[in-house]
This record gives C-alpha cells, structure tokens and sequence, in this order.
C-alpha cells in the first residue's frame, strides 16, 4: 500500500483510534515503555507516535521525540501533550522509511504497531538502525505472525482483507529484522489472547 493511502487511512483512524484501540494495546504500550527504562540524558525516538496515547507513560525526565507520517494523528499527538503536558517531548512529521536525523542521533527507539503498517517494512527498521546508536536499544510492539502454524495459516488468510484496514498480519519475527543490525535480546507474548509480541533489540552495528 503506497503513502498516500496509508496517510489517508490513518488520518481517517485519528480521532477514533484511542477509542477503538486504546484499551486493547495499552498494556503492551505500557510495558514495552517500561522496559525502556529511559535514563536522564538518554534521547529517545518514538516511531509512528500516532495519537500521542504512550507520551505520558514516558518518565518526566526522558527526551523523546516522536514521528508520524498522518498529520491528523500528530493533530491529536499534540492534543495528548496539551492535555498530559510533559517537558522536552517533540513532535514531527516524518517518513519513517527517510527520517531526517544524522546517524546514531537516539539511544533508544520504540516502534508500536508500526512495521506492519508501512509500505517497506525493511526500510523503516534500516532507518531505525541507522538513527540508533551503535549497542542502542530497540522495543518493537507488534501483531507478528504466530509461531503456531496454524494461527500463522489463519493470518495469512486475514491479510488480503486487513491489508484494506491498514495492516498486515503476514509477517514474522525473522521477516522484520532480516538483514538489520538489531539483534532480538528477548521475545514475550503479549495480550490479547499473545497474539502480540514485545521484541527487545539491540543494535549490533559497529561503532
């Protein structure tokens, strides 16, 4: 799915998206930030920020920066801070696939329901790597393809038709970080029913 019509799905999502998905992802949001654990100094890149909902889960003193590609999701991101202010947060629209940071610009980087969501997977988790610092971290939150193969059957059968919704339900584990310098440092299931994964990453590129 190209760009624009990604942009146009999302932005349609923005000013529903907490209401229908909030409760149901906050709790891996919730742990995948806490397993963070963002240090005072420490810069953070959170990709796909979408309605701002993981902004005030972040500790007070952590520098976060978060991008999105749907200005209507930014829209309610920035929503989000006038209503949870937090100091030295920023908000920008950004390609994920072409993010205009210098090299190793963040220490830690989140990415929740993102790389299923975007027209080049690889693209966006190369970017990743290149604006994370040589032994930085990655949390990635995501719906993956199950390890059961006949879950995994069934998700591939679902994704014709979710593809239509936004996302992709075919992709594993192994297909986001093939040929990436993030090497998984643990792997945990997550609710609902752990359909969904908590990958914790460490970039493996040299310094």
């Amino acid at each position: 799915m190209d760009h624009a019509t990604l942009g146009r799905i999302y932005d349609g999502y923005a000013r529903i998206y907490d209401r229908l998905f909030g409760r149901v992802f906050d709790e891996p949001r919730r742990r995948a930030v806490a397993q963070l654990a963002a240090k005072p100094g420490e810069r953070v890149l959170e990709v796909g920020v979408g309605t701002g909902i993981a902004l005030p889960m972040y500790p007070q003193h952590a520098d976060v920066v978060g991008v999105d590609y749907s200005a209507g999701m930014l829209r309610e991101a920035q929503a989000c801070l006038g209503r949870s202010p937090r100091p030295r947060t920023w908000l920008l629209r950004m390609d994920a696939m072409r993010m205009a940071f210098p090299d190793n610009s963040f220490d830690a980087l989140m990415a929740a329901y993102v790389v299923t969501a975007v027209p080049d997977c690889h693209r966006v988790v190369a970017e990743m790597a290149r604006v994370c610092r040589p032994g930085g971290r990655l949390l990635l939150v995501n719906h993956l393809q199950n390890r059961n193969r006949l879950v995994a059957f069934g998700q591939r059968l679902l994704c014709p038709l979710t593809r239509r919704l936004g996302w992709r339900t075919d992709l594993s584990i192994e297909d986001v970080l093939r040929g990436s310098s993030f090497v998984p440092v643990s792997v945990q299931t997550m609710p609902p029913l752990g359909l969904w994964y908590l990958i914790e990453c460490r970039n493996d590129k040299p310094a």
